[in-house]
């Protein structure tokens, strides 16, 4: 999952958090096995391997594939499965690390990537898949949550202990918490990092954040986050620092958060018109 992974579990029966931990654990691993971009044995080279035929789904990857269309429509094209080739332009990460600027992405090269995007020209027909040649389908913005959702669901049919799942700040918890107790989660601050600017009380569900802290770059004296809008290959002017939402599950708070960060000024405006709780860091 490319970020630290934790399970938290309120119990005095240390095999009964042994063995959730322990399936945490494997599950996240066997997600990113299957849907990671940077395998060369899962369901993402699977379908490039297919060279424009179609490739028939199995229903995991059927699932993720009709969230990632139902994204893709409610972004009105912001966001794509198929907009992960724009890595080849940008090096989020790299300036983070030294401090020292990067380069924009240079115009001809944005464009040649540009030509390769668009879930409009896919074909997807439940359990069939037609990618044209030249395209990829990029799990990313959605398999973290997902992985949080699926070992939440898992610990909560196997104990009514509670618990909190959390992939790299990305979180939900399950189980009956003592009366009046809630899980205390920290909103990093966007001023300093590894401190809270805020704290959330949480009995139940999930919150995720998408933001620049973690990946980024600085180019001409300005901050530029890792999301980017499928249609130009540019982060949305007037994006916010981060945007953390709750929600029933992980999936759909990440969705929200992403979504709202894709929306760049009008974020408040978005998660407002979805009545959706949040907070936003400029």
């Amino acid at each position: 999952m490319a970020s630290p992974c934790e399970l938290l579990c309120e119990t005095a029966d240390a095999a009964l958090a042994r063995r959730l931990a322990d399936f945490a654990s494997a599950e996240a691993l066997r997600i990113e096995h299957k849907f990671s971009r940077y395998r060369d044995d899962g369901v993402v080279q699977a379908m490039l391997a297919a060279r424009g035929r179609p490739f028939e789904a199995d229903e995991e990857t059927s699932r993720l594939l009709d969230f990632g269309a139902a994204l893709w429509s409610l972004s009105e094209g912001r966001f794509d499965l198929t907009s992960g080739v724009l890595r080849h332009a940008w090096r989020f990460g790299s300036s983070a690390a030294t401090g020292a600027p990067a380069p924009a992405p240079e115009p001809r090269q944005l464009a040649a990537l540009l030509a390769r995007i668009g879930w409009q020209r896919v074909r997807w027909q439940r359990p069939m898949l037609l990618l044209p040649e030249g395209m990829e389908i990029d799990f990313g913005g959605i398999g973290k949550e997902y992985a949080v959702d699926r070992v939440a669901d898992w610990c909560a049919q196997q104990s009514g202990a509670p618990v909190l799942v959390n992939f790299g700040g990305d979180l939900r918890c399950v189980g009956a918490l003592p009366a009046g107790g809630c899980w205390r989660v920290g909103i990093e601050s966007v001023q300093q990092s590894g401190t809270a600017a805020r704290h959330v009380e949480l009995r139940s569900g999930a919150l995720a954040t998408s933001g620049d802290a973690r990946r980024h770059v600085e180019i001409d004296g300005r901050r530029v986050g890792h999301l980017l809008d499928a249609r130009t290959g540019w982060p949305a002017p007037g994006t916010p620092r981060s945007v953390t939402v709750a929600a029933a599950t992980c999936s759909q708070a990440g969705s929200y958060s992403t979504l709202a960060m894709l929306q760049g000024e009008r974020a408040e405006a978005f998660l407002e018109a979805e009545g959706v709780r949040y907070w936003c860091l400029r």
